[in-house]
């Protein structure tokens, strides 16, 4: 790594902060740079949440090739996608099937989750061994590409992991312990992701008679999210502010987070949040459904990577501020929570008229590296 990661720090306008959004940070050079690389990536974690990698070690012809990659998935017949279908393990394709507490509504893609583990090996029906991998007779090296992609990412997240470990006062091992790619166990997860095209408003100016949501907005419940975009192809916004995991409300200040070429946008999850008993921030964040001038309505790309704990990890924060939880019984309540807030938006929606909403207004766009 090396000028660290700095934060994307927005500061809610509202209650008079300016939109004080810091460059990227540098991973190169390390070993010698630690304790600087530590201290700002605490300082993005417990201000923001989110933050730009650059100098990262993973090359341009990586990260396209993992697109390609990607697109070349998509691009199969629904039929074949649908021999590696989405389980309940968090593995498989699904396509629009998500529905986020935020909207009430599917969002308008598709995806493709992958893991390191034995979640992988039972699900599908396209191989003889009934895996969830996709066979190279459908796409030639799929398997061995997306592989050699994840280990890559895993080895960023590793460093980062030394220094979250580090600022927190464990031993420097102790996150990468618990999500060791290499056990039967490790629930970290390759998502390809697929935005379909929106239909652009109305020629006359009038207001747009749907909205496609493209990934409402929500927190991650992984330790951390790193996160590939396409560059021309926006859509990402944060919205900075909570002070607990286990609060659910939403700001309304959004800022754009545009893709930058080797760029990757890292963000915390509720899982590094509960873990630092909530010192380190997980912030919403969303795929803008477009809606207004300057958004982007057309196909959109992006690859993200969710550092998920061993199922028999064992997740308390240094002051033991939330009770001792596996990784298995923290993945299943954050679910649990999740489900819970759709029902009481849908059950709301339900029992209340339906009244048109104003189009939602984002803060000026920023970017998310140098």
């Amino acid at each position: 790594m090396a000028r660290y990661p700095t934060a994307l720090a927005a500061k809610n306008r509202q209650s008079g902060g300016s939109n004080d959004i810091r460059g990227p940070g540098s991973a190169q050079d390390f070993d010698n740079r630690i304790d600087e690389i530590t201290a700002d990536l605490c300082d993005a974690a417990e201000n923001v949440g989110f933050f730009a990698l650059v100098d990262h070690g993973i090359t341009e012809d990586e990260i396209d090739m993992i697109f390609k990659t990607s697109e070349s998935f998509f691009a199969l017949p629904d039929e074949v996608k649908a021999t590696v279908p989405w389980n309940n393990k968090n593995v498989g394709w699904e396509k629009r099937n998500q529905i986020r507490p935020s909207t009430g509504a599917a969002d308008n893609k598709e995806s493709y989750q992958m893991q390191f583990g034995e979640n992988m090996l039972s699900g599908g029906c396209g191989t003889a061994d009934g895996s969830v991998w996709l066979g190279d007779d459908q796409l030639p090296g799929f398997q061995s590409t997306c592989r050699s992609f994840m280990q890559r990412l895993q080895d960023v997240s590793e460093k980062m992991m030394l220094c979250f470990a580090r600022g927190l006062g464990f031993p420097d091992d102790y996150f990468v312990r618990f999500h060791d790619s290499k056990r039967a166990n490790c629930q970290t997860v390759l998502r390809m992701l697929h935005y379909f095209p929106t239909p652009l408003p109305p020629a006359d100016g009038s207001a747009p008679t749907e909205i496609y949501h493209r990934a409402g907005a929500h927190a991650d419940w992984d330790l951390l999210t790193l996160l590939f975009q396409r560059k021309g192809q926006s859509g990402l916004e944060i919205c900075p502010g909570r002070e607990a995991v286990t609060e659910f409300g939403l700001g309304d200040t959004w800022t754009r987070v545009d893709p930058e070429p080797g760029s990757i946008v890292c963000n915390i999850g509720d899982l590094l949040m509960s873990w630092s008993d909530d010192r380190f921030k997980s912030t919403f964040h969303r795929v803008k459904a477009p809606c207004e001038p300057g958004d982007y309505y057309g196909e959109r790309y992006s690859i993200a990577f969710f550092n998920q704990p061993c199922s028999d990890a064992v997740i308390q924060g240094p002051q033991k501020k939330y009770p001792a939880v596996t990784g298995a019984q923290f993945t299943q309540n954050a679910m649990n929570r999740h489900f819970a807030a759709l029902q009481a938006k849908l059950a709301a929606e339900k029992s209340t008229p339906s009244v048109p909403l104003p189009a939602p207004v984002a803060a000026p766009a920023v970017t998310a590296s140098v």
